[in-house]
């Protein structure tokens, strides 16, 4: 009996020590497996990145090759829908959004000139020679991006450096990386950018509009501290467990809100996924925040995920806000939020939020519109009555909803009656200027499954 008892205890503890070897096993291969799916999703990312620009400066090219007004707005189309797709993109990867602010300028002024073209062109206006040669500045720095983007991808090859490391910034093989590798390039990518020439004309995004500070933001300027507070404030204190501030870039004072921007650990997730979050100077705001986790089951129905938005949305303290539209990608679903004010809807102050579809997390959020352009509105009456706007339009438009609605039209807020509706099948909005009669902008629906755009 007394040689029984000996082995059992040794036994029980070797049996002991196998499981907690076989578990140990499989949470390292679930965690190597969650960062293979986070490198992925970066990788994904940076090609996208890459073939956007690309197209962009190809479609530039055409643009100043071709002769006709036809062929030119469908090129000029393609490099706006490119920028963009380029410019969202680029914000989703894991670096400080200060420090690619000239990069993002580019992108959005490089659409917002071809917007600008197509509305000329529309109008009868060829292309002048001035408009040629602002085509040809934003041909030859989309190419100087192309090539710094090659450069990259080369050296992230040499170097078997994973983007997803850059979540984690505590070993001495990612700060290298930070430092020698992809962060320093795209700063790099960055500094270039900000010799791109100004660009005169009437859009949302030409450089007075960029450079504009925010009316949106109260409170008075908030230390680095005070910032981290907020964050703790913002997610609630118990989830985070670390919170790291990221470099503050040279031109942090440059973008359109000035940050900081952290890295931030909360409790449930692994060691290597972190949440970028970003708190204004001014006001200690939170600014945006991203989550870029991997979602493996959907299980919330579009109905319950909006519940889940519309409610965060007051938690945090954004009132009177009015979902628009949706789109579901990456196992998510970002809502489109605008302000509502004497039953008028305000485009220009809108909030974006994406919702985890497993469990209902907010994992996206953007106040940077809202910040920048809500302001205490004087909202005029209408000149033109209803009926006399819905005259303006086509006798064989069938509209289906209409409401007033405050859009941005260069450096304006402009009150519109928006008439949503049908024409050959096809479902459009047109807004009516409600002082003149004007029709202001025309956009066309698309909805499939996955939520709603507009072109």
């Amino acid at each position: 009996m007394e040689r029984r008892r000996w082995w059992i205890a040794p036994s029980i503890l070797a049996l002991a020590l196998i499981l907690s070897i076989a578990w140990g096993y499989r949470e390292y291969q679930t965690r190597k497996q969650l960062q293979t799916t986070l490198e992925n999703h970066y990788q994904r990312i940076f090609f996208d990145v890459k073939k956007h620009v690309e197209n962009v400066q190809t479609n530039i090219s055409k643009a100043m090759a071709a002769n006709s007004s036809e062929r030119n707005i469908l090129l000029l189309s393609e490099i706006m829908n490119e920028a963009y797709f380029a410019q969202d993109k680029l914000a989703q990867m894991p670096i400080p959004q200060s420090d690619i602010a000239n990069t993002q300028k580019f992108l959005n002024q490089a659409a917002d000139y071809s917007y600008y073209l197509i509305q000329t062109h529309l109008e009868g206006v060829p292309l002048t020679k001035e408009q040629r040669g602002q085509l040809a500045s934003l041909r030859d720095n989309s190419a100087k991006f192309n090539e710094e983007l090659a450069k990259l991808q080369s050296d992230l090859a040499d170097k078997n450096f994973t983007i997803g490391s850059m979540s984690n910034r505590q070993t001495a093989r990612i700060e290298e990386g930070n430092e020698n590798v992809f962060q320093t390039t795209l700063v790099n990518i960055d500094k270039n950018m900000a010799d791109v020439p100004r660009l005169i004309y009437d859009g949302p995004f030409a450089d007075e509009m960029i450079n504009r500070k925010a009316v949106g933001l109260t409170g008075e300027k908030v230390s680095r501290e005070e910032a981290e507070r907020k964050v703790r404030e913002f997610f609630g204190g118990n989830r985070v467990k670390r919170i790291t501030a990221f470099e503050e870039g040279e031109n942090i004072e440059n973008v359109r809100i000035p940050s900081y921007t952290f890295s931030v650990q909360l409790d449930n997730a692994s060691e290597d996924r972190a949440t970028y979050i970003a708190v204004s100077r001014q006001g200690g705001h939170i600014v945006w925040m991203r989550n870029p986790r991997a979602i493996n089951n959907e299980k919330l129905s579009i109905d319950q995920a909006q519940e889940k938005a519309r409610r965060f949305l007051e938690e945090k303290g954004f009132d009177n806000m009015e979902v628009n539209y949706h789109q579901k990608y990456n196992g998510g679903i970002l809502f489109n939020f605008a302000l509502t004010e004497e039953n008028v809807t305000i485009y220009p102050d809108l909030v974006k939020v994406k919702v985890a579809l497993d469990n209902g997390e907010i994992i996206g959020f953007d106040a940077t519109p809202y910040y920048t352009s809500h302001h205490e509105r004087d909202i005029p009456k209408p000149k033109l009555s209803l009926q006399e706007a819905r005259a303006k339009l086509r006798d064989d438009f069938e509209v289906n909803s209409e409401r007033l609605a405050i859009i941005p039209k260069g450096k304006k807020e402009v009150l519109c009656y928006e008439f949503k509706g049908t024409h050959m099948n096809n479902e459009f909005i047109i807004y009516v200027n409600a002082e003149n009669g004007r029709e202001e902008d025309v956009l066309q629906l698309v909805i499939d499954e996955n939520g709603t755009l507009t072109f």
